[in-house]
């Protein structure tokens, strides 16, 4: 598990990484309901999503072992992020209910995905009793 100090890192990087992908939404809403566009920001956020487990990995330099409970719990906490203002506050990602439909699908991909890359992240990291 990440120590104290890590996870106030990791939760530094969660509002970081919440906040880009909140202006996208916000600021570039026809890159997700456009047909061509909306499929290639689902194929673009494959090496975001890779590149984003990099950077909580060193953000809050954390062990092979502790990384999957890291992004989990920067998974965790955007999650409920979202939840919260998709609930009580969704002007801040579109006034447009497509937008917010599609919005809201691409962020459970989003999240999807990364757990997913951190899971074969952490299987292919030395365990302690293989060290």
């Amino acid at each position: 598990m990440p120590t104290p100090s890590q996870t106030a890192r990791l939760l530094a990087v969660t509002l970081l990484l919440w906040v880009v992908a909140t202006a996208y939404l916000h600021f570039l809403p026809s890159r997700i309901v456009n047909p061509l566009s909306g499929a290639l920001a689902y194929v673009t956020t494959i090496p975001v999503a890779w590149l984003s487990i990099v950077i909580i990995r060193m953000a809050a330099q954390l062990t092979p072992a502790q990384l999957l409970p890291g992004v989990c719990l920067v998974g965790t906490a955007a999650m409920m992020l979202d939840g919260a203002v998709l609930r009580w506050m969704p002007h801040l990602y579109a006034t447009d209910e497509r937008v917010l439909h599609f919005g809201a699908a691409w962020l459970l991909w989003g999240y999807g995905l990364s757990l997913g890359i951190a899971l074969l992240m952490s299987r292919r990291a030395p365990h302690p009793a293989q060290a």
